[in-house]
Protein backbone atom coordinates (compact mmCIF):
# COMPACT_ATOMS: atom_id res chain seq x y z
CA UNK A 1 0.00 0.00 0.00
CA UNK A 2 1.17 3.46 -0.83
CA UNK A 3 -0.23 6.96 -0.93
CA UNK A 4 -0.45 10.14 1.04
CA UNK A 5 0.71 10.37 4.63
CA UNK A 6 -2.17 10.36 7.07
CA UNK A 7 -4.54 8.69 4.60
CA UNK A 8 -5.28 5.60 6.69
CA UNK A 9 -2.79 3.07 5.28
CA UNK A 10 -1.43 1.85 8.60
CA UNK A 11 -4.89 1.74 10.20
CA UNK A 12 -6.17 -0.30 7.28
CA UNK A 13 -3.23 -2.70 7.49
CA UNK A 14 -3.90 -3.11 11.23
CA UNK A 15 -7.54 -3.97 10.41
CA UNK A 16 -6.40 -6.46 7.79
CA UNK A 17 -4.02 -8.03 10.32
CA UNK A 18 -6.95 -8.54 12.68
CA UNK A 19 -8.60 -10.43 9.80
CA UNK A 20 -5.62 -12.78 9.60
CA UNK A 21 -3.51 -11.13 6.89
CA UNK A 22 0.22 -10.85 7.35
CA UNK A 23 1.85 -7.45 7.01
CA UNK A 24 5.12 -5.57 7.13
CA UNK A 25 5.36 -2.24 8.97
CA UNK A 26 6.22 1.13 7.44
CA UNK A 27 9.97 1.82 7.23
CA UNK A 28 9.78 5.59 7.64
CA UNK A 29 8.19 5.63 11.06
CA UNK A 30 10.54 2.92 12.34
CA UNK A 31 13.61 4.76 11.06
CA UNK A 32 12.41 8.02 12.63
CA UNK A 33 11.78 6.34 16.00
CA UNK A 34 15.20 4.66 15.97
CA UNK A 35 17.05 7.80 14.89
CA UNK A 36 15.33 9.96 17.51
CA UNK A 37 16.02 7.36 20.20
CA UNK A 38 19.75 7.20 19.40
CA UNK A 39 20.22 10.87 18.55
CA UNK A 40 20.90 10.08 14.90
CA UNK A 41 20.63 12.55 12.03
CA UNK A 42 19.09 10.27 9.36
CA UNK A 43 15.76 12.06 9.67
CA UNK A 44 13.54 13.71 7.06
CA UNK A 45 14.13 17.07 8.74
CA UNK A 46 17.93 16.60 9.05
CA UNK A 47 19.49 14.34 6.41
CA UNK A 48 16.94 13.26 3.83
CA UNK A 49 19.38 11.29 1.68
CA UNK A 50 20.57 9.19 4.63
CA UNK A 51 16.97 8.77 5.78
CA UNK A 52 16.16 7.36 2.31
CA UNK A 53 19.12 4.95 2.50
CA UNK A 54 17.95 3.62 5.87
CA UNK A 55 14.40 3.24 4.54
CA UNK A 56 15.78 1.31 1.56
CA UNK A 57 17.61 -1.11 3.87
CA UNK A 58 14.44 -1.60 5.91
CA UNK A 59 12.30 -2.15 2.79
CA UNK A 60 14.76 -4.67 1.31
CA UNK A 61 14.67 -6.67 4.55
CA UNK A 62 10.87 -6.50 4.66
CA UNK A 63 10.71 -7.62 1.03
CA UNK A 64 12.90 -10.68 1.74
CA UNK A 65 10.88 -11.57 4.84
CA UNK A 66 7.57 -11.25 2.98
CA UNK A 67 8.82 -13.43 0.10
CA UNK A 68 9.52 -16.21 2.61
CA UNK A 69 5.90 -16.19 3.87
CA UNK A 70 3.01 -18.12 2.37
CA UNK A 71 0.04 -16.16 1.05
CA UNK A 72 -0.43 -12.45 0.62
CA UNK A 73 1.57 -10.04 2.76
CA UNK A 74 0.45 -6.42 2.98
CA UNK A 75 3.31 -3.96 2.82
CA UNK A 76 2.95 -0.56 4.47
CA UNK A 77 4.81 1.23 1.67
CA UNK A 78 7.65 -0.37 -0.29
CA UNK A 79 10.87 0.19 -2.18
CA UNK A 80 9.22 2.42 -4.83
CA UNK A 81 8.19 4.74 -1.99
CA UNK A 82 11.87 5.47 -1.38
CA UNK A 83 12.16 6.54 -5.03
CA UNK A 84 9.05 8.68 -4.61
CA UNK A 85 10.35 10.20 -1.38
CA UNK A 86 13.60 11.31 -3.01
CA UNK A 87 11.64 12.71 -5.96
CA UNK A 88 9.35 14.62 -3.60
CA UNK A 89 12.39 16.10 -1.86
CA UNK A 90 13.95 17.19 -5.15
CA UNK A 91 16.92 14.89 -4.53
CA UNK A 92 18.53 12.70 -7.17
CA UNK A 93 17.50 9.04 -7.10
CA UNK A 94 20.74 7.06 -6.96
CA UNK A 95 21.07 4.25 -9.49
CA UNK A 96 21.13 1.57 -6.76
CA UNK A 97 17.76 2.71 -5.39
CA UNK A 98 16.18 2.77 -8.87
CA UNK A 99 17.67 -0.70 -9.50
CA UNK A 100 16.26 -1.99 -6.21
CA UNK A 101 12.79 -0.73 -7.18
CA UNK A 102 13.01 -2.45 -10.56
CA UNK A 103 14.43 -5.76 -9.30
CA UNK A 104 12.31 -6.29 -6.21
CA UNK A 105 8.79 -6.37 -7.60
CA UNK A 106 5.59 -6.52 -5.58
CA UNK A 107 2.17 -7.66 -6.74
CA UNK A 108 1.22 -5.91 -9.99
CA UNK A 109 -1.75 -4.27 -8.23
CA UNK A 110 -0.86 -1.76 -5.53
CA UNK A 111 -3.43 -0.12 -3.29
CA UNK A 112 -3.26 3.67 -3.25
CA UNK A 113 -4.60 5.54 -0.24
CA UNK A 114 -5.47 8.95 -1.68
CA UNK A 115 -5.01 12.24 0.08
CA UNK A 116 -7.88 12.60 2.56
CA UNK A 117 -7.94 15.89 4.43
CA UNK A 118 -10.75 14.76 6.77
CA UNK A 119 -8.53 12.17 8.51
CA UNK A 120 -5.08 13.75 8.11
CA UNK A 121 -3.30 14.57 11.37
CA UNK A 122 0.27 15.50 12.17
CA UNK A 123 2.18 13.82 14.98
CA UNK A 124 5.74 13.51 16.29
CA UNK A 125 6.76 11.42 13.27
CA UNK A 126 4.45 12.88 10.61
CA UNK A 127 5.40 16.51 10.29
CA UNK A 128 4.20 17.05 6.71
CA UNK A 129 1.57 19.70 6.17
CA UNK A 130 -1.54 19.20 4.02
CA UNK A 131 0.17 20.52 0.89
CA UNK A 132 3.08 18.10 1.24
CA UNK A 133 0.70 15.23 2.05
CA UNK A 134 -1.23 15.90 -1.15
CA UNK A 135 2.02 16.14 -3.18
CA UNK A 136 3.32 12.90 -1.64
CA UNK A 137 0.23 10.98 -2.76
CA UNK A 138 0.54 12.35 -6.29
CA UNK A 139 4.26 11.53 -6.53
CA UNK A 140 3.80 8.02 -5.13
CA UNK A 141 1.08 7.36 -7.71
CA UNK A 142 3.34 8.66 -10.50
CA UNK A 143 6.29 6.60 -9.25
CA UNK A 144 4.39 3.31 -9.01
CA UNK A 145 2.78 3.95 -12.39
CA UNK A 146 6.18 4.65 -13.99
CA UNK A 147 7.48 1.39 -12.52
CA UNK A 148 4.64 -0.55 -14.17
CA UNK A 149 2.25 -1.13 -11.29
CA UNK A 150 -1.53 -0.94 -11.57
CA UNK A 151 -2.90 1.37 -8.89
CA UNK A 152 -6.15 0.51 -7.15
CA UNK A 153 -7.45 3.56 -5.32
CA UNK A 154 -8.93 2.89 -1.90
CA UNK A 155 -12.35 4.39 -1.27
CA UNK A 156 -12.70 7.32 1.13
CA UNK A 157 -14.57 5.19 3.64
CA UNK A 158 -14.31 3.76 7.13
CA UNK A 159 -11.61 1.23 7.98
CA UNK A 160 -13.87 -1.82 7.88
CA UNK A 161 -15.39 -0.80 4.54
CA UNK A 162 -11.89 -0.26 3.17
CA UNK A 163 -10.84 -3.66 4.52
CA UNK A 164 -13.83 -5.28 2.79
CA UNK A 165 -12.78 -3.53 -0.44
CA UNK A 166 -9.22 -4.87 -0.15
CA UNK A 167 -10.46 -8.40 0.57
CA UNK A 168 -12.75 -8.25 -2.49
CA UNK A 169 -9.87 -7.04 -4.66
CA UNK A 170 -7.57 -9.79 -3.40
CA UNK A 171 -10.21 -12.43 -4.15
CA UNK A 172 -10.47 -11.14 -7.73
CA UNK A 173 -6.74 -11.60 -8.36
Amino acid sequence: MTGSPGSGKSSLIDAMSRRGFRSMPEAGRAVIRDQVRIGGSALPWSDRAMFAELMLGWELRSYREARAMNGPVLMDRGIPDVVGYLTLCGLPVPDHIETAARLHRYNKQVFLAPYWEAIFIQDAERKQDLKEARATGRIMAETYDRLGYQLVELPLAGIEERADFVVDCLKAV
